[in-house]
Formats: structure tokens, C-alpha cells, sequence
């Protein structure tokens, strides 16, 4: 499993969206890794992960660890990679974050493995499992990124959903790194990862029971998770905090890392 660290302090470790990778954490790494050890993998099969778990080239400071591919997709195994690295990095408990698909891997390792998790960010992500719509279209692009691959239609099919409306007429910048990010997915990871999603189940129970601390994140342009949604899973949780974060859409930590990096560095510090 590829992933990057930096920083020193208590261990954050940031779980990204799809269809993008960890790269999408880089300027709200910058603002918390003086006071964090932030640590961002690339989840299975997207980024620099294999979906074997098979090792993948890299510059000296972005390092590995994983475990062998499962024959059917699921989030269970893109958590069991996640708890992987945590053993591979020698830590027991972290403060765990997730934005969209990541918050529904962090979920995942909640389920699993609840003892490591010191406290919990959702990140404009949502509890409740795929309806029968929205689970044929994720079949549909997996079937389509293993056929085209997903250059010239992912991207284009993808941010408008994803990207808020200050970014689109304000930050130019954004929309062109974002787009990067989409169009270098491999298809392989970006099919496994529909399929994993697809069969997710609920996570409404997992948040009911989890205790900890928890920091539920919206971009206020968010149009794919709603403020009613941001709202209602804070509601699961007993000791959960909601923030807004302002000029963002369903990619906030991307579009506005200040904002997203403000909300967790306070957070953090109240707690640690």
C-alpha cells in the first residue's frame, strides 16, 4: 500500500475520495503535519496502490505496505489494508479521516477494529449504503472503466458532482488538479472500488456505537451529501462536533484546505 508521512505529533491518518488519491490531502497536509504525523495512503488499487498489494515504484519518502487482493470487492479489504499499514507503522490507535469514499473506509475499520481508532473525521461521506439506482450506476461505470479505461468522460462525468461552485468560478487551479488526479486513476482500481462501494452495507449502526470523539465535515456546496445528511449521522454519534466549511463542495478538503485543515487542527488540539 503505497502512502506518504510527514510531520510530527499525534498520528492523523487520511483516507481519500474517489475517484482521486492521496495527492488530494497535499495542502491541508502542509498546514497540520507542523503540529501532526499525517499519514495519507493511496487506498487499493487507486493512486500508487496496487491491487495486489504487490510493491509500486516511488520516491524515497512515500513508503509501502498492504495485503494480497481479495476475489470480491469490498471495503472490508480496503479497511483491513488500512489497519495493515497501521501495524506496519507501529501504531496502535489514530485519529482517522475520511473524505466521501474514505469516510466509508474509515467506517469500515470502526467496524473491524474499533479500539484503534482514537477519534473520527467524516468528510462530506454519508452512512447509509447505495440505493438500486445509484448502485446500477456504479456497475456501470466499472464495467465502462474496464472496457475505455477513463480518460476524456471519468473526469468529465465526475466534477461537476463533485466540485462546489466557488471552486468552478474561482479557482481554475483546483478544477485543472482535480481533473489530473481523476484522469490518472488506474481503470482496474477505479472498477474495484465502483464494485466495493456498490456492495457496501449501512453504516448507521457503526456510528451508533462508536463512543469516541467524532468531527463530521461538510462543504457547504456540497450537492452529492447533503446538510441534512451532514446533520443527521453528527446525530448518531453521542460526542460529535459538525462544521461547515465555507466555499467547498463535496471535494472540500481539495477545494478549501485551509478551511478543512483550521476545523481538524482544532479539533485535534482540544483533544491531544
Amino acid at each position: 500500500m503505497h502512502y506518504v508521512e510527514s510531520g510530527a505529533g499525534p498520528p492523523l491518518v487520511l483516507l481519500h475520495a474517489f475517484p482521486v488519491d492521496e495527492r488530494m490531502w497535499r495542502d491541508a497536509r502542509a498546514e497540520l503535519e507542523g503540529r501532526f504525523r499525517v499519514v495519507t495512503p493511496d487506498q487499493r488499487g487507486l493512486g500508487r496502490s496496487t491491487l495486489d498489494g504487490s510493491p509500486s515504484a516511488g520516491p524515497e519518502n512515500q513508503r509501502r505496505a498492504g495485503v494480497e487482493e481479495t476475489d470480491t470487492p469490498s471495503l472490508d479489504s480496503a479497511a483491513e489494508d488500512v489497519l495493515a499499514l497501521l501495524d506496519h507503522l507501529e501504531l496502535s490507535r489514530v485519529h482517522l479521516g475520511g473524505c466521501s469514499m474514505g469516510g466509508y473506509v474509515a467506517m469500515s475499520v470502526l467496524r473491524r477494529a474499533p479500539e484503534r481508532v482514537a477519534g473520527l473525521v467524516l468528510a462530506d461521506t454519508r452512512p447509509d449504503a447505495d440505493g438500486e439506482e445509484q448502485r446500477r450506476n456504479r456497475l456501470s461505470v466499472a464495467e465502462r472503466a474496464e472496457r475505455e479505461g477513463v480518460r476524456g468522460w471519468l473526469a468529465e462525468n465526475s466534477l461537476p458532482g463533485l466540485l462546489g461552485r466557488t471552486t468552478w468560478e474561482q479557482r481554475p487551479e483546483v478544477v485543472r488538479t482535480a481533473r489530473t488526479l481523476v484522469e490518472e486513476q488506474p481503470p482496474e482500481g477505479v472498477a474495484w472500488a465502483q464494485r466495493a462501494m456498490a456492495a457496501r452495507p449501512d453504516g448507521s449502526e457503526v456510528l451508533r456505537t462508536y463512543e469516541g470523539p467524532a468531527l463530521v465535515l461538510r462543504g457547504e456546496e456540497d450537492t452529492l451529501s447533503s446538510a441534512e445528511v451532514a446533520r443527521d449521522m453528527a446525530a448518531l454519534m453521542p460526542h460529535a462536533r459538525s462544521v461547515t466549511l465555507p466555499e467547498a463542495g463535496h471535494l472540500a478538503p481539495l477545494e478549501n484546505p485551509s478551511a478543512f485543515a483550521a476545523a481538524v487542527g482544532d479539533w485535534l488540539a482540544e483533544l491531544t
